[in-house]
Parts: structure tokens; sequence; C-alpha cells
């Protein structure tokens, strides 16, 4: 008798494991799925195969130090028309025997508030040398370098360069190597296949405001470039960042996107 008892306990407690397993598969099967970007956004390797683009936020070599949030492909998305005002910028440089090249445009908000996130971890100063040595991490709202809410969210908005052509190849960034600060000679920076604009990408620092004096002579003849190849095309650049330009008139100027970077955001809309 005591041990039918037993058996009949182990096989309600099996049941009852059962029952609870089954309840939990809907939560899984019924999670959110990403949000898909509007009709108006475009990939813009399909729009200008030719612009080159290397996407930082894709890979461990940003400010950040790893992958952030969002970036689910490396891949520039743009609303229509800005990236259409690219390609013709695109064409007048690739006269003059040069190229752009991107590193940042549609952003997430879930990128930003990976930002957020990692701004507020004052701990967290891995990438410090390179890309903020001479700024104090609790001064990072502050002073702007850092927001709530991003632009790049708007989907016309994008961070760029010039390369000489024939574009040299960038080498990979190997995690863990030892860092040189952003504002150095070219020489000392982390090699860049860009043209030499004073700083690298994403230096927090007045060195990277547009217009600061102290950058001249071939340093100031290149911002000068991608300025009045962006300019000419509807671009406003950020004074901040002279790598920061947005297309006016924004098709979005006050929504901020969450759909990821990613072929499949572009698709069954």
């Amino acid at each position: 008798m005591t041990r039918i008892f037993t058996v009949l306990q182990k096989l309600a407690a099996t049941t009852a494991a059962a029952l609870l397993g089954a309840a939990a598969v809907p939560a899984t099967a019924h999670a959110t799925p990403d949000p898909k970007a509007p009709k108006e956004f475009v990939a813009l390797g399909d729009v200008d195969p030719t612009i080159i683009q290397e996407m930082r936020y894709f890979t461990e070599h940003d400010f950040v130090g790893e992958r952030i949030d969002g970036y689910k492909k490396p891949m520039c998305i743009l609303t229509k028309p800005a990236a259409k005002a690219l390609h013709k910028a695109q064409t007048g440089l690739l006269k003059k025997g040069y190229s752009l090249k991107v590193y940042d445009c549609y952003r997430p908000q879930r990128a930003v508030d990976h930002f957020v996130r990692w701004a507020k971890d004052l701990d967290d100063q891995r990438m410090k040398a390179e890309f903020y040595p001479q700024v104090d991490k609790t001064r990072l709202f502050a002073d702007g370098y850092i927001a709530e809410k991003s632009g790049h969210s708007r989907g016309s908005t994008v961070d760029l360069t010039v390369v000489k052509l024939p574009a040299r190849p960038t080498r990979p960034y190997v995690p863990g190597e030892r860092f040189t600060a952003c504002y150095g000679p070219q020489k000392d920076r982390f090699p860049d296949n860009s043209v030499d604009m004073g700083t690298g990408f994403d230096c927090f620092d007045t060195l990277s405001h547009t217009d600061d004096p102290r950058v001249q002579g071939v340093q100031r003849a290149n911002r000068d470039l991608l300025r009045d190849a962006l300019s000419g095309q509807g671009f406003v650049n950020l004074p901040e960042e002279w790598w920061h330009y947005t297309y006016k008139p924004e098709l979005f100027p006050d929504t901020y996107f969450d759909f990821p970077v990613s072929r499949r955001s572009l698709t069954g809309r």
C-alpha cells in the first residue's frame, strides 16, 4: 500500500511539472516582435553601394567598448531623402578621387539607452584613454557628449568622413590593445583609412569642434572638403562634431524610432 502511495505521489509531481512547463510556453511564444522601419527608410547600400561603410557600433571599437544594443547588422539605414542626398555628394567626391565613409546612420533608441547606462556607470573607464582622455566621465551629460535622445534615431542624421581612393583597408581593432588619444597626431591614433581630420571619430574633445581654430592646414582643408560636399546637398553640420551631419528638412523631426539595425527591419512591412 505504501509503495502504491509513493508511486502516485511521483506521478502527481510529474504531471504538475508538465502542466507548469506547458503554461510557461505561451509567454515565450508571444514575445513582442521587433518593430519595423517605416517605408520611408532604406539601406544606404541599395541607394549607393560605392559609399564605404564602417559601422563602429556593431563592433567593440567604440567609446563603450562593446557592440551597442540594436545593431544586429553592420549596415547603414537612413530615410530615402537623406540616402539620395548622400549619393549626390558621393558622385561629386568620386570625381575628385575621394569617397564618403559612414560610421553611423540611423540609431535605435535602445542604442541611445545603452549609451546612457554606460555614461552613468562611472566605474567603466575601459575606453577612456582613446575616446575621452581629457574629459571626466561625470561631465559627459553636462558637456553634451551623451544625451537621453539623439537625432540619429529620427533617421536623417549620419556620422561620416572622407577616404582618399583607392581606399586602403582599416585594420581590425583588437580588444585589449594599447590605446592612444583620439586627438593626437594621425600617425599615433588608431589607424583609419580616412583623410586626416585632426581627431578620430567620436573623439570627446573640443578639438572635434568643426571650426576649432587649432585645426589648420591639411586637416582644415579635409574638414572643409567634407562640409562643402554635404552642405551643397542639404546637410547641416553639428558644430561640436566634424563628422555629424543632418539632412534638412527631416522627414521625422519629432519621432525617435527603435527598430533594430538589420535588413529584416526593412522587409515585410
